[in-house]
């Protein structure tokens, strides 16, 4: 999820966990805590763009950092601390593992993939199932939040607005599950029924909503490319295919951010021609208003024979071409068809 929903989200938890040896502090430490795993974003500061890639959500993400950290940074707390603060070594040990796994739970259901099981096993875990800046999710822990910021220690609403903020994101949460197995149960549905044969599939959420879902599905020669609201009443999806062109990388394919991009894209990739390079697609993040425009270029669009020109890969394109035009029909997309 983005920076400021595991700010919340972790200030939320804080509260619940220590308000009573803690106070305000606990939220401020939950905050801190829930953030841990997030600061590996400082790798950009001298790796690659294609290594980058791999190092965030990669080993500060896994459940062996999770654990090892965890330990350690109860030990400097309970040190800092003392005794005096109701704090045993066991509850910051506890107040850092919850925090830290929590984060580690909710990140596994975007698209971007999450390492658990890092160094050991390279294989990144991803569920797909809420857009990793949802509003519909982070509001409640922003507003409790802010509530918790506000209020005084000693206020008998404290713990009110913290499982506020929690109940609510949590039964979002639940009904974003609940989306992604209608949508999968409809799409398989209706694939079988276009005899569209496949050997990868994946359906993920578009921007900051969880009732329209972008659809891929394929296999080595290309990728069919539609949209589905949960809301649609006729059960028929328009695809797009888009061919994989894998040929191309032929030539480059032992280079290393090639290499890295394949592990990056978990297969879900197509490779285009652009002027004096050549471009790779990764899937998984969608197209740039693809519901709008069914033929509309991919927001992960990586240049190989450029590698200056990929700052900012994942997210450049994230709302490329939004306008109000381009908003009215997303909802309106949403609304079904």
């Amino acid at each position: 999820m983005d920076t400021i929903t595991h700010i919340a989200l972790g200030a939320c938890v804080g509260e619940v966990i220590a308000d009573k040896q803690l106070g305000k502090k606990a939220i401020l430490i939950g905050a801190f805590a829930n953030s841990i795993p997030d600061f590996d974003f400082v790798s950009s500061f001298w790796l690659d763009v294609d290594n980058a890639l791999l190092a965030h959500r990669g080993l500060t993400h896994s459940f062996l950092f999770g654990i090892v950290i965890s330990g350690l940074l109860a030990f400097l707390f309970q040190r800092w601390f003392g005794i005096r603060s109701g704090m045993t070594y066991k509850k910051w040990f506890f107040f850092f593992i919850i925090e830290i796994f929590l984060h580690l739970f909710i990140d596994a259901f975007n698209a971007y993939g999450i390492g658990w099981f890092e160094p050991f096993n390279h294989y990144r875990v991803s569920f797909n199932t809420i857009f990793v800046a949802d509003p519909f999710y982070s509001v409640w822990l922003g507003i409790a939040f802010v509530m918790l910021l506000v209020i005084k220690r000693d206020h008998a609403k404290r713990l009110f607005w913290a499982e506020f903020g929690l109940g609510i994101s949590t039964l979002y949460f639940m009904y974003c599950i609940v989306n992604k197995i209608k949508t999968d149960t409809d799409i398989r549905t209706m694939l079988r029924q276009e005899h569209i044969s496949y050997n990868k599939y994946f359906t993920t959420p578009t921007p900051l909503n969880n009732w329209l879902w972008c659809v891929t599905a394929g296999n080595d020669s290309g990728f069919y490319i539609g949209y589905y609201s949960v809301f649609d009443r006729e059960k028929k999806i328009d695809l797009q295919f888009f061919h994989k062109n894998d040929s191309l990388l032929d030539p480059i394919r032992k280079f290393e951010d090639v290499q890295h991009l394949l592990r990056f894209s978990k297969g879900f990739y197509t490779v285009e021609k652009s002027a004096d390079t050549l471009v790779f697609n990764d899937l998984r993040f969608e197209q740039m208003t693809g519901w709008y425009d069914p033929n509309a270029k991919f927001v992960f669009h990586y240049y190989l024979q450029r590698p200056n020109a990929n700052k900012l890969v994942v997210q450049r394109g994230r709302f490329a071409n939004w306008n109000l035009k381009t908003l009215r029909s997303l909802i309106k997309r949403i609304k079904g068809n």
